[in-house]
Parts: structure tokens; sequence; C-alpha cells
């Protein structure tokens, strides 16, 4: 038996001697503090991985560009009027030149590109409104309204500016214009392309470096300048557009022009080197035209929108093949329509005299019915 002596000792023993606890304070509120460090970073991280793709998504809309250094007179010695025309669908006005050529009912519109004015110093824009004026085409020089020198608004892809450009074909109507071509750069040939999904008005395009704002040119760009991940950058950037421009990518029509037969002829300029819109993008459009004068041309070596200053000669000998064939076209279908209005006007005029030599006959046999052949062969005149 256990003596009172060692009873108490084990009993000392064990108050000398505490238990050590389950969770140590110092451990567990270190976890904390390194738990707590780590969603701060990685929150922290987030918002700066969101916050690149609201100012890449800001940039987009609210390009950089430079003001209007002159002027046709000035650089051509063009006459040219100031002109102000409503976009068509009336959201805003644009501003652009009116250049006239010598009773010419013929007119060439200029689309420029994305960071660009009217005057588009690199291709140079004002070389080509000359050569045009030269053919004697009226010329219409405009800016979009991300380019405006007055009111700027932000840039939608085309789905804006494709109505600025409607507006701009209206002007030429107004103008007393028959043929209306449309020459387009960059992202002003994706935006022509948009605009001819809606409009009948327009007889031919030229469009040089075709830029067709879709997930897949978009990731392209910013890749050329930020390896991001394509996704989900583009899904963040699908997010922000909307925010920041009123636009969504589901909103431009990419996916209808890529597939669409366009009624009239183009001509698609691009180059091998294009590293903001590849050339196959214009292969591919080409592909699905039908019309018989459409044609592509793909300059080996060929940068983007440079195509002309690299070979004028042969760019220009190119444009007038194409043009003077819509010209002929024009002509054919001219003649074609007096033709068959001034059958039309005689088919009208010997069924008018039939019935005016049958209410002859009828006349004395009965009033009536030959009053109302009268009636009838009054109306068949007044229609012709």
């Amino acid at each position: 038996m256990i003596s009172t002596s060692q009873r108490n000792a084990q009993l000392q023993t064990a108050v000398q001697e505490p238990s050590t606890p389950l969770f140590n304070p110092r451990l567990l509120r270190f976890k904390h503090v390194v738990i707590a460090l780590l969603l701060s970073v990685v929150f922290f991280l987030l918002f700066c991985f969101i916050a690149l793709h609201a100012y890449i998504a800001w940039v987009l809309t609210n390009p950089t560009v430079a003001p209007l250094y002159s002027n046709p007179m000035q650089a051509k010695s063009m006459p040219y009027e100031e002109v102000s025309f409503p976009a068509k669908d009336g959201s805003r006005m644009v501003q652009g030149w009116y250049i006239p050529a010598d009773q010419s009912r013929k007119t060439i519109i200029f689309s420029h590109g994305y960071g660009a004015n009217r005057e588009e110093s690199w291709i140079p824009m004002y070389d080509l409104a000359h050569y045009a004026h030269s053919l004697n085409f009226n010329v219409v020089m405009f800016d979009y309204g991300f380019a405006s020198q007055n009111s700027k608004a932000v840039a939608t892809g085309g789905k804006a500016e494709s109505q600025q450009l409607l507006g701009a074909i209206q002007l030429a109507k107004q103008r007393g214009s028959s043929e209306i071509i449309v020459w387009g750069f960059s992202m002003g040939a994706g935006t022509a392309l948009q605009a001819g999904l809606q409009t009948k008005d327009v007889d031919a395009m030229i469009l040089d470096s075709t830029f067709l704002l879709e997930p897949d040119t978009l990731y392209h760009n910013i890749h050329n300048q930020i390896n991001l991940p394509r996704h989900p950058s583009l899904e963040i950037l699908e997010l922000l557009f909307p925010v920041l421009n009123g636009t969504s990518l589901h909103q431009i029509p990419y996916q209808e022009v890529k597939k669409e037969n366009y009624p009239f002829p183009i001509m698609f300029v691009h180059g091998t080197q294009d590293e903001k819109a590849p050339y196959p993008i214009a292969e591919k459009l080409a592909a699905n035209q039908t019309n018989p004068l459409s044609s592509v041309w793909i300059v080996k070596n060929g940068i983007h929108e440079l195509i002309f200053r690299e070979h004028p000669r042969e760019y220009l000998r190119r444009v007038s093949t194409f043009l003077s064939s819509v010209q002929e076209l024009e002509d054919k279908k001219t003649i074609a329509d007096a033709t068959n209005k001034r059958l039309r006007s005689k088919f009208f005029e010997e069924l008018y005299s039939i019935l005016r030599l049958e209410e002859a006959c009828l006349w004395t046999l009965n009033p009536c019915r030959s009053w109302a052949s009268f009636s009838f062969s009054m109306g068949i005149h007044c229609f012709t």
C-alpha cells in the first residue's frame, strides 16, 4: 500500500508539472497573420490584373488622335467645302470636307483608320484624295467621332462609326451622286463592311489593310504589346467595354461580315507582314465574294496601311483598273435602265393607242362600256 507521504509527493509533482495546452496561442496567431498576408497578396494581384485590363480597355476606347495640320487647298490646291452632317441614326454631327469635281455625279468617300483623323498622313491620304479628284470624282473626307476636333467620342469598333459613314453616304447622295465608292483603311475598312450590311447605296469598295474588331484580332493586338493570357483576358475586356464605351463585342456584326457575299464589287489590299490585321482575314473575306469585279491583292512583305507608300505605282495601277471596271459596269447599268425605260414607255404608248382605238370603235355601240374603256386608257396614259 502507498503511504501517506508517497501520495503527497505524487500530488506535489502533479501540481509542479502543468499539462501542455492543445493549441499554442502564438503559433495560431502566426498562422492567421500568414493567411491574411497571402489573401492580401492574392487580392492585390487580382486587383492589379483587373486594373491593367481596365486601363487597356480605356486606352482602346479613347485613342490619342493628332489635330488637323492642313486642308485640301493647302496640301494639294483642291478647292473644298467645310461640311457638317448627321450620322444616319442621328446620334451626333460629323465634320468633314467635301471636294467637288467638275459636274461629276460620282463620289469617293474616304474612311480613315483607328487612331487617325481624315488626313491620315502616313498613308498619305491627301495624295489619294488628289488622285481620286483627278479622275473627276467628288471626294468626301471626314472624321469619325473618336477623331473629332470639337466633340470627341469613344471608339466603338465600328458600331457607332458605321452610322457616321452612312451619314457621309447620305451627304454624297444629297449632293447628286449616283455612283458612290467607299475607300477604307484598317478599322475604317472594317467599318465600311459593317455599313455595307445596312445600305444599298454603295456601288463599290476599296479596302486597304482591313481590320475587323473581333475576339481574335483584339487579343492578337494586345498580345503584340503585352504577354497576357487569352483567358480570362478576353472575358474581362468583354465585361469592361460596355462600361467604358457602351458597346459589347457581341454588338459588332463581325460574324455576319465574315460570311457576307456583298452585292457590290470589293477590292481588297493587304500585306503579308501586317501585324495588326493578319492577311488571312482579307483572303477569307475575298473568298466569300462572287461579284466578278471583286479581287484581292496580297502584297509580299506589305505592312499595315503602308502599301501605297511602298508600292505607289502598282497600287494606283490596280486601283485605276478596278475603278474603270466599276465605271464600265455602271455605264452598262445606266444604258440598260434607259433601254428598259424606253421599252416600257413604248409598250404603254402602244397599249394606250390600242385602247383609244377600241374606245373609238365601241363608242357608237355601247356608250357606257366605251366610257369605262376610255377612263382605263387615260389611267394607263397617266401612268406612263
